[in-house]
C-alpha cells in the first residue's frame, strides 16, 4: 500500500496531506474487517493474515439470529482464531456507534474492509428497521469513525448488485433451453457500473444497500476519502454458511448432498447468476488497498464465464454427486429478483490489470461439494 497518494475518480493523484490527519497516525499493517466470520470477511482475514498483517475482526454472529442454526458462523470465528495467530476478534454490533468509534480511535487501521450486512430480501421485509439499521446505519457509523480517526485509510464496502433493483429485468432477453440470456448485444459482457440504480423495485434490502452504497461514494467524493463499493453478484466459496434466503450455490449443493428439497422461485428455474469465489474477491480488495481511488464503484462477480442458471446448477451438482436434485417449483418469483444478471468486469480489469478471475465454476463446485460432504461425516 502506498503511504503517499491515492487516485481520485478522475484518475488524478490526491496527496494524503489533504486529509485531516497525517498518515503517521496510522498503525501500519493493521486491517479492520467487519463481518469477519462471514464468507467474504473470513476470506479477507485469511488472505491478509497470510501476508503478515494484524487483522482485527468485528462480528457478533447476527447471522444466526437472522437465519437460525444453519446461518451460524461461530464455527468460522473459531477457525480463524485457531489458524491465524495475529487475528483479534471483537464481539461488536456495528449499530453501536460509540463502540465502533472507540475501536477505530484505538486501532487507527491502515485499511478497513466492511462486509457486515443483513443480506436477505425476504428477511428485510419482515424486519425492516433491523435491516436498515444494520445496512445503512452501521455503514454510516463506520464511515464517520473512519473520517474522524483514519480518513486516509482505504475503505472497501461490500455492496450488492441489488442496488440496481429490478431494472436489469428491462433488458431484452432470449430464452434458451436451460437459461435466460441477454438479447441486446450491448450487454454481451454483462452489466456495467453506469447502469441506473433508481426508479425500480429493489426490495427493502436493496434499498438499504443503496443508502449505504451512495454514502460510501459520498465520503469518497465529498471528503476525499479512498472509498469503494463492490457491487457483488453471487459471492461464494466453501466457507459460506448458505441458507435458503441467502447463498445460492452453497445452499443448492448442500441440499443435493443432504437429499433436501430445494425450492425454485419463478422464471422457470432459468434465472442466471454470475458466481465469484471469495478468494478472487479478497484478491481484488488487496489490489484496491494497494492502489486506492476516491469514491469508486465496481461490479464484482464471475462475469459471463462463471454464470449459471438454477437448472444448469442442478445438472452440475447431479454430475458431481451422482444424486438427483429434489426440488419444488413455485410459480412466483421473489420480489425484485433478477431474471438474468452477469457482471461486466471491464472496469475492474482496466483499473487493476493484474487482477482477474482465477477460480472457475468447476473449481467452485468441487470445493463446496467437498466442504458439504465433510459436514456429513
Amino acid at each position: 500500500m502506498s503511504a503517499h497518494s491515492f487516485s481520485s475518480d478522475s484518475g488524478h493523484a490526491v496527496p494524503l496531506s489533504h486529509c485531516p490527519i497525517a498518515s503517521s497516525h496510522l498503525v501500519e499493517d493493521i486491517l479492520l474487517v467487519t463481518g469477519s466470520s462471514g464468507l467474504i470477511g473470513s476470506e479477507v482475514v485469511d488472505h491478509f493474515s497470510s501476508l503478515g498483517w494484524t487483522v482485527h475482526g468485528v462480528d457478533d454472529n447476527m447471522r444466526a439470529d437472522f437465519f437460525g442454526p444453519g446461518g451460524d458462523t461461530r464455527w468460522n470465528q473459531c477457525r480463524l482464531q485457531e489458524i491465524n495467530k495475529r487475528f483479534r476478534h471483537h464481539e461488536l454490533d456495528i449499530r453501536n456507534r460509540k463502540a465502533i468509534g472507540s475501536l477505530l480511535q484505538a486501532l487507527r487501521p491502515a485499511a478497513i474492509v466492511h462486509t457486515a450486512a443483513q443480506p436477505s430480501h425476504d428477511l428485510a421485509a419482515s424486519r425492516p428497521f433491523e435491516d436498515f439499521d444494520v445496512n445503512a446505519g452501521g455503514t454510516l457509523n463506520l464511515l464517520e469513525a473512519a473520517r474522524r480517526f483514519c480518513p486516509e485509510s482505504p475503505f472497501v464496502h461490500l455492496s450488492t448488485n441489488k442496488v440496481y433493483g429490478d431494472a436489469p429485468n428491462e433488458i431484452p432477453l432470449r430464452e434458451l433451453e436451460k437459461r435466460w440470456d441477454y438479447a441486446d448485444p450491448a450487454y454481451a459482457d454483462g452489466i456495467g457500473e453506469s447502469f441506473r440504480i433508481d426508479q425500480s423495485k429493489h426490495s427493502l434490502f436493496g434499498a438499504s444497500k443503496v443508502a449505504a452504497d451512495v454514502m460510501v461514494q459520498e465520503y469518497g467524493r465529498y471528503f476525499g476519502m479512498p472509498t469503494c463499493c463492490l457491487r457483488g453478484g453471487c459471492l461464494t466459496g466453501p466457507n459460506h454458511s448458505g441458507v435458503e434466503l441467502h447463498g445460492f450455490l452453497s445452499y443448492l449443493i448442500k441440499c443435493n448432498v443432504e437429499g433436501r428439497l430445494y425450492k425454485v422461485y419463478g422464471y422457470k428455474g432459468k434465472q442466471v447468476r454470475d458466481n465469484i469465489h471469495s478468494v478472487d474477491v479478497a484478491r481484488f480488495i488487496h489490489a484496491f488497498i494497494e492502489k486506492p481511488r476516491c469514491g469508486e464503484v465496481y461490479n464484482i462477480g464471475g462475469g459471463r464465464a462463471n454464470s449459471m442458471s438454477i437448472l444448469e446448477a442442478f445438472d452440475r451438482a447431479e454430475d458431481l454427486t451422482g444424486q438427483k436434485m429434489r426440488f419444488e417449483y413455485i410459480d412466483k418469483n421473489r420480489e425484485g429478483d433478477h431474471i438474468c444478471y452477469m457482471s461486466n468486469l471491464s472496469k475492474m480489469r482496466f483499473h487493476f490489470p493484474r487482477w482477474n478471475i482465477t477460480k472457475s465454476l468447476e473449481h467452485i463446485f468441487t470445493e463446496i461439494f467437498a466442504s458439504a460432504s465433510q459436514l456429513l461425516t
